[in-house]
C-alpha cells in the first residue's frame, strides 16, 4: 500500500528525469551557417553597468561575420552607456529618448533599436546574456532550416549565490511543467500555447514589422510571451530550441531580486499561458503554488508521522531534485534543501499572486495597471 500511496511521486521522478534526457530540439543540431543576412542585435540596457560590457563582448566574438550591434542606453543612471561608448566603434550606442505614455521600458527600447537598425534579422538579445561564438551563426542556420519567422533559445541559467541556487531550478521545473515539449510548441497554431525567451529572439524584419513590433505589445511586461502569440495569430511560424552549450544568463543577482522579478513575472505572464477563458486566467495565479505542495507534503508528513509511503515519496523526490540540479547544471548537494526550494517559490508565487498587475515596480519605475503609464 505504502508503494501505492508514493505511485505519484515515483512517476514524477522517471517523468522528469525522462523529459531531461530527451529534450529536443537541439541547437547544437543545426551546423553554424558561414554567411546570411545581415543579423542587427538590439540589446536594451537600462542600469545594467554589472552586465553590459560581458555581454556585447561575448557578441563581439561571434563567428557570424554579418552583424552589427545596438545597444539602447534607456535612461540609466549607473554608467551603462559611458561603458558601451568605451566598447568603440564596433557598438553603436543609442541614447534613449523619454519613456512615452503607455509603453514599458524594455519594448520603448527595443523599437528605438529597430528604428536605425539595418538588418534583414533582427536578434534582440538581453543584457544579462553571455553569447558563445557560434550562438548567432547557428540560431540563423536553424532559423532559415526551419522556415521560422521567430527563433528563440532556452539558456543555461547562471546560478551563482545560495537563493539564485536554492529558488530558480523550482520556478524553472514548474514553467517548464507548463510549457512541456518544445516540439509540441514549435510552430503552434494555439496563440494561448505559444511563448518564447525575450533574452533572445531572433525574427526577420519582414514578419516582426507584418505583426507590428514590439509596439503591439508595448502595454505588457510579459513583452515576449505576448510577442510569440502576436506572431501566431498573424500566422507566422515562432521555433524554440534548446541552447545551454551557447547561451549563459543571469537573471537575478540576489533574492531581492528573484522577489521582484519572478512577482512581476508570474503576476502578469502566467494568466497569459492559461486558456482563453476569463475565470481561468482570473483563478491560475491563486492556485499555481499549489503543486509545491506536493514537494512540501511528504518530508513533512515522514518527520511528523513516520509514514511508510511519505518516506518513499520523500526519496523519490530527492532523487527527482538531484537530476533536475544536473540537468540544470547546478550543484546536486542542493537537492537536499528542495523542500525549502519548494516553499520559497510557492511563496514568491502568493505573493505575485496577492500583488497582482496592478502596480508593477521595475528597474526603478512603476508602472500602473497592465502598464499603460509610467510614475
Amino acid at each position: 500500500m505504502s508503494w501505492l500511496l508514493a505511485s505519484p511521486w515515483i512517476l514524477a521522478l522517471f517523468v522528469i528525469l525522462y523529459s531531461y534526457a530527451t529534450r529536443r530540439p537541439q541547437l547544437r543540431d543545426y551546423p553554424p551557417a558561414a554567411s546570411g543576412p545581415h543579423v542587427s542585435v538590439i540589446i536594451p540596457a537600462r542600469n545594467e553597468a554589472r552586465n553590459i560590457e560581458r555581454c556585447v563582448r561575448s557578441i563581439l566574438a561571434a563567428t557570424y561575420p554579418h552583424i552589427e550591434i545596438i545597444v539602447v542606453d534607456d535612461r540609466s543612471t549607473d554608467g551603462t552607456g559611458d561603458l558601451v561608448e568605451r566598447l568603440g566603434e564596433s557598438v553603436r550606442l543609442v541614447r534613449g529618448a523619454e519613456l512615452p505614455p503607455g509603453w514599458f521600458g524594455k519594448q520603448w527600447a527595443l523599437v528605438q533599436g529597430y528604428r536605425v537598425a539595418r538588418g534583414a534579422l533582427l536578434l534582440f538579445a538581453d543584457a544579462d546574456t553571455k553569447h558563445e561564438p557560434e550562438l548567432i551563426a547557428r540560431a540563423v542556420a536553424a532559423l532559415r532550416t526551419e522556415k521560422a519567422d521567430l527563433f528563440s533559445v532556452i539558456p543555461r541559467q547562471e546560478m551563482l549565490t545560495f537563493w539564485e541556487r536554492l529558488i530558480q531550478p523550482h520556478v524553472f521545473v514548474a514553467l517548464g511543467a507548463r510549457v512541456g515539449d518544445l516540439r509540441r510548441l514549435n510552430r503552434t497554431r494555439t496563440d494561448w500555447n505559444a511563448i518564447a525567451n525575450g533574452q533572445f529572439l531572433l525574427v526577420t524584419r519582414e514578419s516582426y514589422e507584418a505583426v507590428g513590433t514590439h509596439e503591439a505589445v508595448k502595454h505588457s511586461v510579459a513583452d515576449d510571451l505576448m510577442l510569440a502569440q502576436t506572431y501566431v495569430r498573424h500566422g507566422k511560424d515562432i521555433f524554440l530550441a534548446l541552447a545551454v552549450e551557447y547561451m549563459q544568463t543571469r537573471m537575478y543577482g540576489s533574492l531581492r531580486e528573484i522577489l521582484a522579478g519572478w512577482t512581476k513575472n508570474l503576476a502578469l505572464g502566467a494568466p497569459l499561458m492559461a486558456p482563453p477563458v476569463r475565470w481561468i486566467r482570473a483563478l491560475f495565479p491563486y492556485v499555481m503554488w499549489m503543486p509545491a505542495l506536493l514537494w512540501i507534503g511528504p518530508p513533512i508528513a515522514w518527520a511528523l508521522f513516520g509514514w511508510d509511503f511519505a518516506a518513499i515519496a520523500t526519496v523519490a523526490s530527492l532523487i527527482t531534485w538531484i537530476g533536475i540540479y544536473v540537468g540544470e547544471r547546478g550543484p546536486p548537494h542542493y537537492a537536499l534543501l528542495y523542500p525549502l526550494g519548494a516553499l520559497m517559490t510557492a511563496f514568491i508565487m502568493i505573493r505575485s499572486a496577492w500583488r497582482g498587475s496592478s502596480k508593477v515596480e521595475w528597474r526603478g519605475r512603476t508602472y500602473r495597471g497592465s502598464g499603460s503609464h509610467q510614475k
